[in-house]
């Protein structure tokens, strides 16, 4: 369901979305308003769910999680349990930065962030362990061109 959000709300989640540190007093000051309509917005947004939260981005190559795989399964199963199965595998793996349902040819894609090859395939191993899957097709990114978390509003 989407959020009706004016042009102040929109100003608000921009700078959020460039750095969610900036002290009330400092956001109020850049869009020339006062801090205590700027916090009620900020909440309202958060009790809504624009707002999810609040993270610190980690470079991941700084800390050793160099090889980013992209992981596309196709299954021959599409029942319930199968599926249960599934996604506990892929929710209970840290490994996995994201995994996304597909129409098309493939089923489902993972974004897997480790140190190296040897990872990889430990992971990769795991995971058929866990869940039976018809084929997987792993892709190497040889370098990554862009990587946002910032919203487009």
């Amino acid at each position: 369901m989407t959020v009706s959000l004016d042009d102040l709300d929109r100003n608000i989640l921009a700078l959020l979305q460039e750095d969610c540190s900036l002290p009330l007093d400092e956001i109020a000051r850049r869009l020339g308003a006062s801090k205590t309509p700027i916090w009620n917005r900020i909440r309202r947004m958060k009790a809504s769910g624009v707002i999810r939260g609040q993270v610190a981005l980690l470079d991941p190559e700084k800390l050793g999680l160099e090889s980013c795989f992209f992981v596309l399964i196709r299954t021959a199963q599409h029942d319930a349990a199968w599926l249960a199965r599934f996604l506990e595998a892929v929710r209970g793996r840290p490994e996995v930065l994201e995994a996304h349902r597909l129409a098309g040819d493939i089923d489902y894609i993972l974004k897997v962030r480790v140190p190296n090859a040897r990872a990889y395939d430990a992971f990769y191993q795991a995971l058929i362990k866990e869940v039976s899957i018809f084929n997987v097709t792993s892709t190497l990114s040889m370098e990554e061109i862009k990587n946002t978390t910032v919203l487009p509003l």
